[in-house]
């Protein structure tokens, strides 16, 4: 009765093998080249992708003995791929969500009044995080690609979509409301593709995916292609609504943090769409088999764990992520060192696609230490400045790769004055494509017995004083806005 699950993200991908107790008892993970033609872009090869896909199964797997009842996909949002819908083969390296060569047709579409509509429409802004803008820039640059697409060669499609195509040997071309609504294509009330939408980006709606529900649709994987499992695809989702279903946030005003190459504070809103004007975005979260649709309040902050990459990749000051809790430890603060980790531009709540990274108050006397801790802070920070546009919160669920870091979740509490609290199992993303699938197929009954075998890992306290943490954000906030409009295009 175990279920497989798979977490598509951005720089690699995660198979887990769940039990029916919520139990992880078997994992594989494969990282993925990440591509970067120029300032501002950043691609994936579809086929690196689903390499990874197949060798992290492959390690989970080979690793476990029993028996397997269902799988389900949990994906990095936003990022687009093109395949040919008879070979499978892509014409092109897929565009990646934090891409921002689509600034300009951003600009342009905003210039031209556009924007209120698009709001009002789709939950979402005018932004080159999302997918829509990104095929606007293919067909513009690319009209031969562009040219096979309108003609029906070429399916459009975000990671899901495509994993669930080279799954199934091209059979189906699908997609669920939770990627569907990042597109800016969806009508959000409806829940359906928005014919409005697809003509002022471009898109030809028949080169779309067919939506299905969150859990319980009939796709099945092929043996043939897929390591010699025929499973039901019965759960998907994007990363950040998984996460959601994963820290089992069912009811409305249920929160949850997920710390990965960005971090998203997510709200459930139940039934209502909830509107913001302080830089959040309303989501889809799922849609069951009868068509019920639950809605979420979303900020989306675009590097925190991408920045700790980076100190590994491209500083190379830290050997591995989990080095940084204990150097960052080895200082009592940052030394008044702060880092703004506009690396692919600032998400919520300020959205400005041109700021860019910017460090302020180094001396003679910064160290390494001094940075990884002004790093960890960011994150905190960051997640702050959505939290004040939300109603406020008695706690927050943290997950994610970053929640195992005790400073990290430390500091957060300490910005936030609110307890962080921690469950057991921090890959609640990978968890929740786990749920899905395993709702859609029985091995749990209901969100009650789901919600049974979530756990706490430990509480963090607010430890600091509010004078202290007040006056500290108030210094990223300075630094945020020296760090803003830098880029010019």
């Amino acid at each position: 009765m175990s279920v497989l699950a798979i977490d598509a993200g951005t720089t690699g991908v995660t198979a887990l093998v769940v039990t029916p107790d919520g139990a992880i008892v078997a994992r594989g993970y494969q990282e993925f080249p990440q591509h970067f033609p120029q300032p501002g872009w950043v691609e994936h090869s579809p086929e690196e992708i689903w390499a990874a896909t197949l060798a992290a199964t492959h390690q989970a797997v080979a690793s476990y003995d029993g028996p397997l009842t269902a799988l389900g996909i949990t994906n990095q949002r936003e990022t687009v791929l093109l395949w040919d819908r008879e070979t499978l083969g892509s014409p092109r390296r897929a565009i990646v969500w934090q891409d921002r060569r689509t600034t300009a047709i951003c600009d342009r579409l905003r210039e031209a009044g556009h924007e209120p509509r698009v709001t009002e429409v789709t939950g979402l802004r005018l932004d080159p995080y999302f997918s829509a803008t990104k095929l606007a820039w293919i067909a513009e640059h690319e009209p031969h690609t562009w040219s096979l697409v309108q003609a029906g060669r070429y399916a459009i499609g975000t990671v899901e979509s495509y994993l669930v195509a080279r799954m199934t040997r091209g059979v189906w071309h699908v997609t669920d409301v939770s990627n569907a609504c990042r597109t800016l294509l969806l009508d959000l009330a409806a829940g359906d593709w928005s014919d409005e939408m697809c003509g002022l980006f471009g898109v030809p709606r028949d080169a779309l995916p067919e939506l299905v529900p969150n859990w319980g649709a009939p796709m099945v994987t092929d043996p043939r292609t897929f390591l010699g499992l025929e499973l039901p695809i019965a759960g998907l989702a994007g990363d950040q609504q998984s996460a959601l279903f994963g820290q089992t946030c069912f009811e409305a005003g249920d929160a949850k943090c997920t710390y990965g190459t960005g971090s998203f504070v997510l709200t459930n809103t139940g039934s209502t769409i909830e509107r913001s004007d302080a830089g959040l975005l309303s989501t889809a979260a799922w849609r069951s088999p009868a068509g019920e649709l639950t809605y979420a309040l979303e900020g989306a902050i675009f590097v925190t764990g991408a920045a700790v990459q980076w100190l590994r990749d491209g500083l190379q000051i830290v050997g591995s992520a989990a080095e940084t809790d204990a150097i960052a430890s080895t200082v009592p603060d940052s030394g008044d060192v702060v880092f703004v980790p506009a690396l692919t531009g600032l998400g919520a709540p300020y959205w400005d696609p041109k700021a860019r990274g910017t460090i302020v108050g180094i001396t003679r006397g910064t160290t390494r230490a001094h940075l990884i801790r002004a790093t960890l802070e960011a994150i905190a920070f960051e997640v702050r400045d959505v939290l004040e546009t939300m109603p406020a919160l008695s706690s927050l669920r943290v997950d994610g790769g970053a929640a195992a870091n005790d400073l990290l979740c430390q500091l957060q509490a300490d910005q936030l004055g609110v307890t962080v609290t921690r469950p057991k199992q921090v890959e609640t993303t990978g968890l929740g494509a786990a749920f899905l699938a395993g709702l859609g197929t029985g091995v749990w009954s209901s969100t009650d017995d789901l919600r049974a075998t979530w756990s706490v890992d430990r509480e963090f306290a607010p430890a600091a004083s509010r004078d202290a943490a007040d006056a500290a954000y108030s210094r990223w906030r300075d630094a945020v806005e020296r760090s803003r409009g830098w880029a010019q295009a």
